[in-house]
């Protein structure tokens, strides 16, 4: 059934007050939040010498009794592989892209360095700098040039560094947008079908599950939580599928972006689609897609997990996100027009959704309706792709540890999930062997695990 839309006068001026009621919650909801991402910033970038002094964030191992543990750079050095990025361009399947994409050196070329680097301009490159640290302290943090100096002597608290251009990696938003600017993409940098045809791996992302496995250099405690905003797992998860399916939607609405020659840009779409065996029948309806075989579909897994999100937070607006990506898949059949003219009325339609989810509370019972509504997409056949699949195991992991931490599942309820979450993830484990009924029945063993739990969080 299709969501009454009103007239256009009355649709406008919803979408004014939804856009400007979205920026004052970003303002109450986030704090100082930096727009500009640390690689554009206009402040001097000084290297990672700065940081990693043995009395600064350069220390073996944890400072007792300190409020910062003071190790980050070499929990960074050794553990992040964020820290090997440039010298990852100097391995052998590296160099093979390269010379397939007609680059002499990836090393030196922008194209890679923008992702793999702190590839900030030469002008701003202190005397310390160094591009081959890889992704850098200053490449999340922002370069250092003003905030350094309060940071160190503690006149200041963390409005203060923040106001002096150190970027807010703890706000979700913020760091949902710096982290998708690589895994994904932006204006600025892109990995086009071009650069995974020429041997570039598939990137995944989802920023709750990618922030808990990132090696962590600070420790959530009661001071952490005093200084900074830190918002539970849900909220996290909902925040970064928002962003995700923003910058898509930008990526899809830019027309220097949304063309291959003659060809759409074919990165928008779902990879395997196309890449799979020809005897691998793995091919079935989505409904809510409405495509029929032989067509490739978007790559729509940020845009139904937010479904997710909005079926909870608000139904009605969920509702219209159906309708809208379905009009979306259906206008891929009609030419890049139709496509870019469907995928701007669903980026309008979702101005301003990520402060709303910002500025939501998900409590308890709503982690359990957040959860249930995951789980019931998959069991109404939305995951039967496979990035879909693996983008909801990642969803369905995050929320579950969301509502351990909140107390809200006994033990024997968690071993259980454990064990049906164990099957989800082998589901998804090689994308060439996906089948989308093993991963149902994975589905299926998680909702019978957590159900009893569910029903009692709604007394």
């Amino acid at each position: 059934m299709e969501v009454p839309r009103g007239n256009n006068n009355m649709k406008k001026g919803f979408r004014n007050v939804f856009i400007a009621f979205g920026l004052l919650l970003t303002i109450q909801a986030s704090g100082l939040y930096a727009e500009t991402l640390p690689q554009y910033g206009d402040d001097m970038h000084l290297g990672v010498q700065t940081c990693s002094g043995s009395t600064c964030h350069g220390a073996i191992k944890p400072w007792q009794n300190s409020s910062v543990l003071q190790n980050e750079a070499i929990t960074w050095k050794k553990h992040d592989h964020h820290a090997r990025a440039f010298k990852t361009l100097g391995k052998e399947r590296s160099q093979r892209i390269a010379k397939n994409l007609g680059i002499e050196d990836p090393q030196k070329d922008d194209t890679c360095l923008n992702c793999h680097a702190n590839n900030v301009p030469k002008a701003k490159r202190a005397k310390n700098f160094t591009l081959s640290d890889g992704v850098t302290c200053e490449a999340c943090h922002g370069g250092a040039e003003k905030w350094l100096g309060i940071h160190v002597s503690g006149v200041g608290g963390r409005k203060e560094n923040i106001e002096a251009g150190q970027y807010p990696t703890e706000e979700p938003i913020a760091r949902a947008k710096l982290c998708l600017s690589c895994h994904y993409g932006t204006k600025n940098k892109f990995l086009t079908h071009k650069i995974m045809g020429a041997g570039h791996p598939r990137l995944s992302f989802e920023l709750d599950t990618y922030t808990a496995t990132q090696p962590a250099h600070y420790r959530v405690d009661a001071d952490y939580r005093q200084r900074k905003s830190w918002d539970n797992g849900v909220k996290t998860w909902a925040i970064g599928q928002a962003v995700a399916v923003e910058e898509t939607l930008e990526a899809l609405t830019d027309v220097k972006r949304n063309r291959q020659g003659i060809f759409p840009e074919l990165v928008f779409f779902d990879c395997h689609a196309c890449h799979h065996p020809m005897s691998n029948l793995r091919w079935e309806r989505r409904d809510s897609v409405g495509l029929d075989p032989g067509i490739p579909k978007l790559n729509d897994a940020n845009i139904v997990l937010l479904r997710v999100v909005t079926s909870v937070v608000d139904p009605e607006l969920g509702k219209l996100i159906e309708n809208e990506a379905r009009a979306l898949h259906q206008s891929s059949m009609k030419g890049g027009d139709a496509t870019h003219d469907a995928a701007n009325t669903l980026k309008q339609t979702l101005q301003g959704v990520v402060q709303k989810i910002s500025s939501h509370s998900f409590t308890g019972n709503e982690m359990g309706k957040v959860l249930n509504a995951i789980l019931e997409f998959g069991l109404h056949g939305e995951y039967v792709n496979y990035i879909a699949a693996e983008q909801a195991t990642y969803s369905i992991g995050s929320v579950i540890e969301a509502m351990k931490d909140a107390g809200l599942l006994k033990d024997a309820t968690i071993q259980k999930v454990k064990t049906a979450m164990d099957m989800a993830y082998e589901a998804v484990k090689y994308d060439e062997k996906y089948r989308p009924s093993d991963f149902v029945k994975a589905i299926e063993s998680i909702k019978a695990a957590i159900e009893p739990e569910l029903q009692l969080s709604k007394k």
